[in-house]
Parts: structure tokens; sequence; C-alpha cells
């Protein structure tokens, strides 16, 4: 609580306080005689009242001092207090969720004070203050599915901020001056800070989660359509968040399917017998899986496929073994886990996934065979491998008679490596390891030492941890990795660590199904993917033949086959060629599939979002962990041309294929966390050379140069360059490095980070990434825009801004319409935002010049139906501003010629709305005298001028473009009345009334002569009828009257019906005629503000959607002070027409 400190008129009262603590702002005093010895004091502990002490000095000291009085402190400082003790009294009680009262309360003000529609869900709120410059303001946070929002009511002045998450460019925690503790958020145009949450932290995991959930499902087309969660926002809650964050770690740490679902995390312990003791840790259960993961990072692991489950029982209850249930498998291996929380209800979920799992995809297996050989992971399912795995004995080859086509569809039993071996050496003693060109007898003999010794160490793991899927993952088994696996071992242990061994196993002629449908068909995917056959490994005699050639097709026409999605992009080619040498065909696929749809999530697709994502995160590792080569690079994004290749192809394309591979052994053990810290030592072992660099392009030499030298003395195999290394440059001897003394410097210097950790970096970086596609996209459109308008390059900006955020605001509230699809990046730079007919009238509406009063939406509409030329009912950026450049920057013939083009089909239809009204007043009948006044009272006849007019005209007009069709009587009646509207409200209201009357009188006397000539068969015949010479009354000089009174026609003989069909206007006639009124001249000539109309934009852009979608009236548009200053000088009396836009 708050206490107000009052003075106390008591003789020496000062000494009934003793001064603790103080500062220039805050003291802490005891009572004498109390507190003393450690003793409670008000209700709290010593240390409790020490840690607000230290809170208010952190928080509050620093800030208080850009205050100017006394009045000012306190009243921040309590405002903060309250809000900081409603703020942890309702923790203490529940979340907001679990609060229905107080977050009801938060909804409703949320609600009040921004004015959203119901769509706009609300997901939590938190007291904070928001820095404008170098002042705070209290208020409160607001997190929505779609923005930030800021309010704050402070010292008699409120602040509201809105903050799209599409507008985000940047989440980052931060300290400035004043605090230590910021929360920084940048968008395109501003930073703000916001800071004193009582949990920092949590806050900034939210907002980074919704952040990433609303611009994945926005801007990320392919990301979307493969996560249901994120095509449903409205039930994102602040649990969901939470849930989807664990679920997403759950994922990324174990590498399981995108489709596993996690159901259950309970705390418990394992059984460990190679420790011989129970080891604590967590259970996590999914739909088909259980898996465990110990509190010490990485003392155990285990991923318990419930494939591999034979049974769940729960064992008798002691106390050295609480809550026990044991978990057997088919390797005739057991897990005891006790500990377990409600363990009945868990077991009984567990068993009816188990049930679940085996009814839809029984397990067949040989019992026949022996021990170790039982799993599905010994024996494959497949059609094409009925050998043991591992097994280096061929399998006889195919019979000869069999047919060409049938040998190109049937895939080949064997590891490319073995057949290579096998063909190489017909000695069994040569096939694993065959001499090199000139090399010693006793390297060779050092090389199968190394080879036996590797192979022992691993067959004595698998004894003691396990040589299924289902083993104990320790810090051992890293080790062995780091050393490089054997190649008789190689294939099978990525399958074990990667679980492709599940999915190969769960889809027994899965594979053999997708090659019979895929081969022989001829598309894109197809042709690039026999572009890139013989660019894979040509220097590997495997892929010299057709045998290693057939095989990678098969491979990856399946794969594009299977995955639509992704089809084929370039470096898969690699990792296939690859992981053929050393699986088997089918095994080789499934691989492919745990690393693009599992390990490297977003990487194989169109803007491999993924790899551009983990390269941003590398690029943050570098300036934490080498900073002073971080300074000197300047710009670390500069590597990318060469280390984004790392990502891609696992240092495949960049390192000689013999060292490559235990990289790649790492990555399928670590995942992508190896990729991380191999290329932090790599630059590590080259920081002194790079940092004397001149340049990037030396920069590049000296990391290709380093690369291309790595080596690794104990691989079996023969040595093969690195054919894709950018540069090669021997002319000074460059040191060899061994993989093996890289990898185990990578791992001793660099293997602290956390899968945690790399998830919250890949979040907050793809907010990054994502933008970058997204300024990408519109720097490429304003380029070609650009060049082709008049509209200075900065407003051009602020108009794609404002167009891209119509389109948001219906994803936002909106249920996706057919004419308007979501935002595509794989299309087009400028098909990538377009909008509808209903999209496009609000743009009008906020920044056209033509505004038309309640017109302007039948307007818009005519101007869409015309932009619209291949008729699919959108419309682009291009188009949009190519009409606006006419209307604010084109030559009056210009502006008249759009105008005309609004009132002829395609852009005037049968079915306009307003092109069927009637008139309130009746135009000027072509029976009323044609008289322009002049200055000395004289009336002169024009009829010879006007026939002369239409005769030049006649001759003159444009050979050079296509000539517009004439307008008829129907077509010019709205044309004249759009006209009228749009001289509304302008100062030269009255001239340009009275000018618009002339000029009408004179172009229906136009039509009806030509109407007249046409019918006598010569449009040079004299006398088609007296023109009458008398005055026009002043109540005759208007065209129409004012559309707000009610009025009964008071000519009905006016546009006959008989002469609709015949009488006909020019753009040639309109244009002629404008030409002879000065005022309309001026009005279409006067140069027009586009700026002005860009901020009243920015201003009612959301409040004229909100007003739509909650179905209110539209506010009236905050209008520029020209338009204010106009209505002042406005006297003629006419009934007020509002500014409010209609929807």
């Amino acid at each position: 609580m708050w206490l107000k400190p009052e003075e106390v008129l008591l003789k020496n009262a000062l000494k009934l306080w003793v001064t603790q603590k103080s500062s220039c702002y805050f003291i802490l005093q005891r009572r004498r005689g109390h507190g003393e010895g450690g003793g409670r004091l008000t209700g709290a502990t010593l240390e409790e009242i020490n840690e607000h002490w230290d809170w208010l000095e952190q928080n509050l000291l620093h800030t208080l001092s850009v205050f100017d009085n006394k009045e000012d402190i306190a009243s921040f400082v309590k405002g903060k207090v309250k809000a900081l003790i409603a703020e942890e009294t309702s923790s203490r009680l529940a979340e907001q969720e679990e609060d229905p009262e107080k977050f009801r309360e938060a909804l409703v003000k949320f609600e009040t004070r921004f004015n959203f529609p119901e769509a706009e869900k609300l997901i939590t709120y938190y007291s904070c203050c928001c820095w404008k410059g170098k002042v705070p303001r209290q208020g409160w946070l607001y997190l929505s599915i779609n923005h930030l929002c800021f309010y704050s009511f402070f010292l008699g002045k409120e602040l509201k901020l809105v903050v799209p998450w599409v507008d985000i460019q940047k989440l980052e925690k931060t300290s400035n001056v004043f605090l230590t503790a910021t929360i920084r958020i940048t968008t395109h145009s501003k930073e703000r800070d916001f800071s004193m949450f009582l949990n920092l932290e949590e806050v900034f995991k939210i907002m980074e989660q919704l952040a990433d959930v609303t611009l994945r499902r926005l801007l990320d087309n392919e990301g979307f359509e493969l996560d249901p969660e994120l095509q449903e926002p409205s039930q994102i809650t602040k649990r969901h968040l939470e849930a989807r964050a664990q679920n997403e770690f759950f994922r990324a740490f174990f590498r399981l399917p995108r489709q596993e679902k996690l159901h259950t995390v309970v705390d418990c312990s394992l059984w460990t017998p190679f420790s011989r003791c129970h080891t604590v840790g967590r259970m996590f259960a999914t739909d088909s899986y259980i898996c465990f993961a110990s509190k010490e990072d990485g003392c155990c692991n285990v991923i318990l496929p419930l494939r591999e489950v034979v049974s769940i029982e729960k064992m008798e209850d002691t106390s050295l073994l609480p809550n026990p249930i044991i978990v057997s498998i088919r390797s005739k291996m057991a897990f005891q886990f006790i500990e377990l929380k409600d363990r009945d209800d868990l077991v009984e979920r567990l068993l009816v996934r188990l049930k679940q799992v085996h009814a839809d995809r029984p397990v067949h297996y040989d019992t026949s065979q022996d021990d170790d050989m039982m799993s599905p992971v010994f024996n494959s399912t497949s059609m094409c491998s009925d050998h043991k795995f591992g097994d280096l004995e061929m399998v006889s080859s195919q019979n000869s008679e069999d047919s060409e086509n049938e040998r190109s569809l049937r895939p080949h039993p064997e590891a490319l490596t073995a057949v290579f071996q096998q063909s190489s050496s017909q000695s069994p003693d040569s096939r694993m390891l065959s001499p090199l060109e000139g090399e010693s007898e006793g390297n060779v003999t050092y090389r199968r030492s190394r080879e036996q010794i590797k192979t022992s160490l691993w067959n004595d793991h698998f004894v003691e941890y396990g040589r299924t899927v289902c083993m104990f993952r320790t810090e051992k088994i890293r080790k062995l990795v780091a050393m490089g696996i054997p190649e008789s071992l190689r294939g099978r242990l990525w399958l074990l660590f990667s679980d492709a061994v599940t999915d190969l196993a769960s889809h027994p002629g899965y594979y053999g199904n997708l090659v019979e449908e895929s081969m022989g068909k001829s598309c894109l995917v197809t042709e690039e993917i026999e572009r890139d056959l013989h660019r894979s490994l040509p220097e590997h005699p495997a892929f010299q033949n057709e045998t290693g050639i057939a095989a990678l097709r098969r491979v990856l026409t399946a794969y594009a086959h299977r995955n639509p999605k992704i089809g084929y992009c370039q470096s898969m080619n690699i990792l296939t060629s690859v992981l053929l040498l050393y699986a088997k065909e089918e095994e080789a696929f499934w691989l492919l599939v745990a690393v693009c749809e599992r390990m490297l999530p977003d990487y194989f697709n169109h803007r491999v979002i993924g790899a551009q994502v983990d390269h941003s995160v590398f690029e943050e590792l570098i300036k934490e962990h080498l900073p002073e080569l971080a300074e000197h690079l300047n710009d670390p994004s500069a590597l990318a041309s060469v280390s984004l290749s790392w990502f891609l192809t696992l240092f495949l394309s960049i390192m000689p294929l013999e060292s490559a591979v235990n990289v790649v052994d790492c990555f399928f053990y670590d995942g992508i966390k190896a990729v991380f810290q191999l290329g932090l030592a790599v630059l590590e072992a080259n920081a002194e050379d790079l940092c004397s660099s001149k340049d990037d392009g030396q920069a590049l030499m000296v990391l290709s140069r380093f690369l291309d030298h790595v080596k690794n003395e104990d691989s079996p195999g023969p040595r093969i360059g690195s054919h894709h290394a950018f540069f090669s440059d021997d002319q000074e001897p460059c040191p060899v490095t061994d993989i093996a003394d890289l990898i185990r410097d990578s791992y001793e210097k660099f293997g602290n980070q956390s899968v945690e950790q790399i998830e919250r970096m890949r979040c907050r970086h793809r907010i990054r990434v994502l933008q970058g596609h997204e300024d990408t996209t519109k720097q490429n459109v304003l380029r070609v825009v650009t060049p082709e308008v008049s509209i200075l390059p900065e407003d051009l900006e602020e108009l794609y801004d404002l167009f891209k955020r119509e389109h948001m605001m219906s994803c936002y509230w909106e249920q996706p319409r057919p004419m308007a699809p979501r935002h595509d990046p794989s299309r087009p730079y400028a098909e990538q935002y377009r909008i509808d007919a209903r999209q496009f009238t609000h743009l009008f509406q906020l920044v056209s010049p033509w505004t038309c009063g309640a017109h302007t939406e039948t307007l818009a509409e005519r101007t869409f139906r015309l932009l619209d030329d291949n008729m699919d009912h959108l419309i682009e950026f291009k188009a949009f501003v190519s009409c606006l450049d006419v209307m604010y920057n084109g030559e009056m013939n210009e502006k008249i010629k759009l105008l005309y083009r609004l009132h002829l089909p395609p852009a005037l239809t049968e079915n306009d709305h307003d092109s069927q009204s009637p008139l309130k007043n009746p135009l000027l009948s072509t029976s009323r005298p044609l008289v322009f006044g002049k200055s000395n009272g004289d009336a002169t006849d024009y009829q010879k001028q006007l026939k002369q007019m239409i005769k030049d005209l006649a001759k003159e007009k444009d050979k050079g473009e296509t000539e517009l069709p004439k307008m008829s009587q129907r077509e010019f009646i709205q044309f004249c009345k759009t006209l009228y509207s749009m001289f509304h409200e302008d100062p030269e209201e009255n001239d340009l009334y009275q000018a618009i009357a002339t000029v009408t009188t004179l172009l229906l006397q136009i039509g009806e002569v030509g109407q007249r000539s046409n019918s006598s068969g010569s449009f040079s015949q004299e006398g088609g009828g007296e023109l009458q010479a008398a005055s026009l009354s002043p109540e005759q000089d208007s065209v129409f009257a004012d559309t707000d009174t009610e009025t009964t026609p008071q000519d009905s003989g006016a546009l006959p019906e008989e002469a609709e069909g015949d009488w006909t206007v020019s753009l040639e006639h309109i244009l002629a005629s404008l030409l002879t009124e000065q005022s309309l001249v001026n009005f279409f000539e006067k140069p027009l503000d586009i700026k002005s109309k860009l901020e009243n934009a920015k201003i009612n852009q959301y409040n004229l959607k909100t007003s739509e979608m909650s179905g209110q009236s539209q506010p009236e548009l905050k209008q520029d002070s020209g338009l204010l200053r106009r209505r002042a000088c406005h006297t003629k009396a006419r009934t007020t027409v509002s500014w409010a836009v209609s929807p």
C-alpha cells in the first residue's frame, strides 16, 4: 500500500526513527528499538525490504531526474507503485486468463480505448513505462493477435500507440542511460522503449512469440500452409503461445516430425544402467513418441517411438521406487521411470496412444533373427532391403533379361560406397580400405587400424548403451561421433540419430510406389533435376556411371513427387549424393525426408528462409564469441556469399568430401548446432588472417583456401577434393588442418549453445529476415514504378505502405475471400500485394483528390473496374499509383481523358447503382439558348463557331492513339454529375457551377447538331435550326440542384428517350468545350498537394476500416488546414454536405 507522509507536530519526533539507507529521492528508516537483529519489519523480512530498495534504485532513481518539480516526482512514483502492487496482486491470484474478472475489465478498456473490431483478440496486458524521448510515460501495454498497443493518461495528457506486429523489424532487450532493462521495438521509422516490467523476460518472450506467429501467418506463405495453428489466429491465447513455444522446443530438441504434438511433460527419473543410478529429468509424451531428457544438459537423452514399444506397465510402489513404470521395447530392452506424478492417468493415456499406433501401423518382425536383429531398425521391411542392416555382403545383381525400363525403376539394394569398393577390387581385404595411389604400406596399415579401433569402440558402446533408435544418448556418444563414424556404420547411425529409421519401417513399399508414380513424367522440376544430376559429386567414381546417376535421379524425383511444395532445390542434389554413398537407396530417401522436413525446416523452399534465418543467427554468434573479428568485418553479412553454403550443403560443397562427411556425422547427432559451432571454429582459426585482409574478396579467399585444405587422415576412402570450392590458389602453401581437431575445438570452445537458446534466436531473427524480404519487395516495386510516375519517391513510399496496410487489415479481421488471396511471396514482386474493389474504395476515399461526397464510392468503383485490365477483380500497386499520378500531376487533357474513360464501359456498367438514377433536377434542355455573358452585357451567338470547332477537332485527332468511343447521352449525364460533385466545397464553387452549366449546354447542342447532321447525311449542312437568343435567369445557371434537396423534374421533355441511341459527344468535344471556360481550366490545372492527403490517410486509415467492421457510421475524416480555410471562405448558403466517407 502507499502511505502519504505527513508532518507530525511532536517534539523530538525525528528521534523515533533511525535512517538505514538514503538517496537523493528515497529514504529507508526503521523505528528505533524495532527491526534489529534481522527481525520482521512491517510484515516483511529484512531481505525483502533490501530487495525492494534495490529495485527502486535500479528502476526509478535515474528516471526521476527528468522531472522538473517534486509534485511530478511524487505523482509518478505513487502511480508506479500502485500499478506494481496491482499487477503483483493479480499475478498472485492467477494469470490473467485464469482471473476472468480482471481480464474482462482489461478487455473492456482495450476495446474502448482502441476501437478495434471484435476479431482483434486481446492476449495479455502489462503495466509498464513507454519512453518518449527522455520522458517516461506510465501506462498499460496491451498485446493482441495483430497489434502491440500502449495507453497512458498521465498528468492530463493522453497517449495512444498502435504498432502492428507486421511492422516490427526488430525486437531486442537493451538498456539506456536511465534503465538497465528495456525492451526496444524497432519499426521502419521509429524506435520505442518499454521498461519497468515486473517480469521483463516473460513479456519479451510473449512479444517474440506473437511477432513470430503473426509474421509467419501473414508474410510467410510456405510456413503458413505447413502449420495449421497459424491459420486460426482467433484461437491464440497466452497459454497457447507458451504451449506452442514448448512444443517447438521439444520438436527441435529431439528433431521429431512437425506434426508431432506434445501432450504431456512430467518430471521423473530414469534408471541408467551405465551409471547404475536414476537420472533426474523430464518425460515428454506425444502421439507417437515417449522421450526423456535429463536436467543436466547432455547427460542422457532417450527417444522411444511407440511403434518400438511392446508394453507399458506399472510396478509396485515402494519407498525406493516411488510410482514406477516399465516401458519394454522390441529389442528386449526395458526402461524404468520413477517418481511420476499422476502415474495411473499417465499410463492410461500412454496405453491408448500405444494401441492406436499399433493399430494404424502394425509392425512385423522376423522372430527367427537373433536378438539384435529383431527390431525393425535392423531388419527393414522395405521392398528393397532383404539384407541385414549394415551388412556389407553384396546382393546379387538384377537378372540380365530385365528390361531397361524396369532397371531404371528398381531401387539399388546397396549403398554406393559398397558398390564402388567391390567393383574397384575383388579382394575382400581391399574392399573396405583400398590403398591410395602413391601411398605407403605403413600409412595404409595405420588407416585400417584406426578404422578397426573406431568400429570396436562403437561395438562396445552398443553393448552398454543400446544399438537401436532407443539407445541412451550421452556425452560419450558425442565424443565418438566427433572422432568420425566408421565407414561401415555411418549410414546405419545416420538413420538412428535422425530417426529416419522409424519412417522407413513405418512405410513399407512407400518409396517404391513413389518411384513408379514419378519416373517418366516430365515437368519443370524433373528438368532441373536432370540438369544437376551430372554436377553432383562428379569427382566421385560412384557418380561417374549410370548406377549412381540413376539412383540419384530416382531419389530426387520421388521426393519432389512426395513434397511438391519443396519440389527440388539446388544443393539437394549434393546432399542426396552423399546420403546415397553411405545408405541404401530407400534409406537415403528417408534421410532426405528427415533433413528437409525436420532437421533443416524451411531450408529447401522458394526463398530458403530457414537458411537465411540460421545465417542471421550465425552472425549474432560471431558478434558474441568473436567480437574483435565482428568489429573488423563491420558487416558480417558480407561473408554470406561463402558461409551461407555451409548451412545449405553442410560444408559438403566447400570441403573435401572425406572431411565433410565427418561434419555430416555431427549434424545428424547434434542438429544445426554442429554447423554453428564448426563455422565459429573455422572463423576463429582464420581470425588473424581475416582481420588483416584488406577487403571482402581477400577474406573470402582466406576462408576458401583454409577449407579446401581441411583433411581427414583417418578416412579409409579415396581423397576427393572439393570440386565446388570457390577459389583455388596453390601459389602459396596452405597449412593442412585435420577435421578431427577442428571438430574437437568447435565442441570445446563453442559447444555451450543450447537448443533452447538457438530456437529463441531463430525466432528473433526470423522477424528480421522476413522483414528484409519485405523491404526487398518494396524496393523492387518502387524501382519499377518510380520512373513511370511524377510522384516524389518519398510520397511513393508512403503510398506503398498505405497500399500494403490496406491489404493487411483485411487479413487481420476478415474471412478470406476468393477474390483477395493471401500474400504470396513466390509471385513476382509487383504481384505480391494486390487489393480488391472494397480495399481500393477505402484507399480512393483516403488519398484521391477527386472527392465527390456521397458520389466518391461510385467513382472509386468505376476507377477500379477501369484499372482491372485482366478482369481478375484485383489490381496491383503500379496500376493504383499510375491512376493517382494522373489525378495529381497529369495535364488537363490527361485528367479529362481519365474522367471520360471512367464514364464509358467497362468502368460504367449497366448495373452501376448510380448510373440508372434519374436526375433530381432537369439538365439544361437542348432547346435552351446558348449564351456567353460579356462584360458589356452583349450576347453573342456561337452557332457558326460551334460548327467550325467540330470540323477542326475532327482534323486534329491524334492518329497515334486508339480512338476512344463516343459518349452516349446516359454516359454524359453521369460525367456531368461527377464534375458537379467534384466542384462541391471548392472556393470557386459558384464560378465553376456557372461554367459547367455553360459547357454542358454547349455539349448538349454539339451532340444534337451531330445527331441532326447524321440524320440529314451531311455534317456541313446549314440551317440546323435557329438558337434562341435570350438571357439566362439566375435560377437557370445551375446544371444540378443540390442533391440533398428534394425536388421534382420541371421539364419532362429534356433528354428525350428516342434520342438516346443517336446522341453522342466525343472526348475532343468535351475537352474543347471545357477549354472555353477559364475557371474550369484553373480547376484542373491547379497544383494539388498529396502530402497532406497522405498524412491524413495515415491517421484515418484504421478508423475507416474499424468503423466499417464494427458497423458504425463513418467517422469524419480529419481535414487539412487548407480545406478548412476554403470552407471558411465559402459564402454561398447551401445545405452542408458532410465529409463522412461512405463505405
